[in-house]
């Protein structure tokens, strides 16, 4: 999968690929998981496209923004798991 963002004066659009072909221009029309990797790093991941290899979904599927402020409250510490082992040693 591929999302290109765009920016511009006034709008904010992505359009989303899924192994090459155009998903949608509209971000708010296609649902999507939040996604956890064994280092506990978020991300999400279009519903309806197989999750990558070493990632697992959490969570119902819901529109972008839900996802991403799901991801804010639970992704408190951006250190990857082992990372934060080591620290706490």
């Amino acid at each position: 999968m591929r999302v290109v963002r765009v920016f511009g004066v006034g709008f904010y659009r992505s359009l989303i690929y899924v192994e090459g072909i155009r998903v949608s221009s509209d971000s708010r029309s296609v649902l999507y998981q939040v996604v956890i990797n064994d280092a506990e790093q978020y991300s999400i991941w279009p519903v309806g496209a197989a999750v990558p290899a070493g990632w697992r979904a959490e969570g119902p599927a819901r529109p972008e923004e839900e996802c991403l402020s799901h991801i804010e409250e639970a992704w408190t510490d951006m250190r990857p798991l082992s990372l934060r082992h080591r620290a706490a040693e």
